[in-house]
């Protein structure tokens, strides 16, 4: 009897999962698009390695999907230390922490994700355990509560957060290190995806690489995942091989168009031009009006829009520039900004 096609292959599940993990560059020397960051990482790691000592703690900043993890684990690979991971929301108490600090071992490198989103006061005991390398373990309540200091092993920290600016100046103050991780550029993507294609075993022509990396928003996370998909297209629709032609359809079938704006971004402007006459409109009124949250429209939508100059953030709310309006193929009126005063661009 025929197998069903709803029955996955374990075997070749594995393997595709084992390719997906080995898509991430595994040394400094491995890892393209941000030489400024990595020369300056490497430095840092390597004397470090010279005196037998622990690396400083590292702050890595930046949009979603360039490196942050990435690097935070090879950090580990270079210094030969294992890996601890966890998240700010993970963390909303200062004994969730303490747990894990009292955990790790001497030269052990914790990788704290979304680091602005950690409560106060782990934040608070974070200050002392990166500083002194110990911990005060609060045993008891109310006035008869003892703190208890406890001794924990030196340790690097690699915190990584998407706004920065929500960090505290103590907390950034004790990084030695700090990195602001930029969008990658078209050539550095294309080489991201060559390599990508082969460990995924995709067969790729040059042209349907560069059209990947056009419309990959200058981001690695995104260039893999369009080049998955690219490839799934070609292995069910054509004959496995991966052209200009191919690349394209695949990219127009999954709703990626040719400067990399996706479903959520066109409905965004398409909401400020055709309803609301190109704005001011409210963050609020906006999400809901294309059927989001607010936080998904400002996080993920909007900076690849305002970077690509097609909005605005004034005082007044947000607002379609002429180029959004000539990017839906729609006629700006004359009040196409909707201002009487010049905008305010850091609102």
């Amino acid at each position: 009897m025929a197998e069903s096609e709803d029955l996955v292959d374990p075997i070749a599940d594995a393997e595709e999962q084992a390719a997906e993990s080995a898509l991430r560059p595994g040394t400094l020397a491995e890892f393209e698009g941000q030489p400024r960051v990595s020369d300056q990482l490497g430095l840092v790691l390597e004397a470090a390695r010279h005196r037998n000592a622990v690396a400083d703690h590292v702050l890595l900043s930046g949009p979603p999907g360039l490196g942050k993890t990435t690097l935070a684990m090879i950090i580990a690979v270079e210094m030969s230390a294992p890996l601890r991971i966890s998240s700010g929301p993970a963390i909303q108490h200062a004994g969730d922490l303490a747990a894990i600090l009292s955990g790790l071992v001497e030269g052990e490198v914790f990788f704290l994700d979304e680091i602005h989103r950690m409560s106060r006061p782990a934040e608070e005991m974070l200050y002392l355990a990166m500083e002194d390398f110990r911990v005060d373990v609060v045993v008891g309540k109310g006035p008869g509560a003892t703190a208890i200091p406890l001794e924990i092993p030196r340790f690097t920290l690699v915190g990584a957060t998407t706004r920065a600016g929500l960090l505290p100046g103590p907390l950034r103050d004790r990084f030695g290190f700090t990195a602001q991780l930029d969008f990658y550029g078209t050539d550095a993507l294309e080489h991201i995806i060559t390599r990508s294609a082969a460990l995924l075993g995709a067969r790729i022509d040059a042209d349907a690489t560069a059209e990947i990396a056009r419309r990959a928003r200058g981001t690695p996370r995104i260039a893999n995942r369009l080049l998955r998909r690219v490839r799934d297209f070609a292995q069910v629709r054509a004959d496995g091989f991966i052209d200009l032609r191919v690349a394209r359809a695949a990219l127009d079938l999954y709703e990626v168009d040719e400067i990399g704006l996706d479903r959520l971004d066109r409905a965004v402007l398409s909401a400020m031009c055709r309803r609301f006459g190109g704005g001011p409109v409210g963050l609020s009124t906006l999400a809901i009006s294309v059927g989001e949250e607010r936080e998904t429209v400002e996080e993920v939508a909007e900076p690849f829009l305002v970077r690509e100059g097609f909005l605005m953030r004034t005082q007044r709310g947000r607002v379609a520039t002429p180029a959004a309006w000539k990017h839906l193929g729609l006629t700006p009126p004359t009040t196409a900004l909707g201002l009487d005063t010049p905008p305010d661009l850091f609102a």
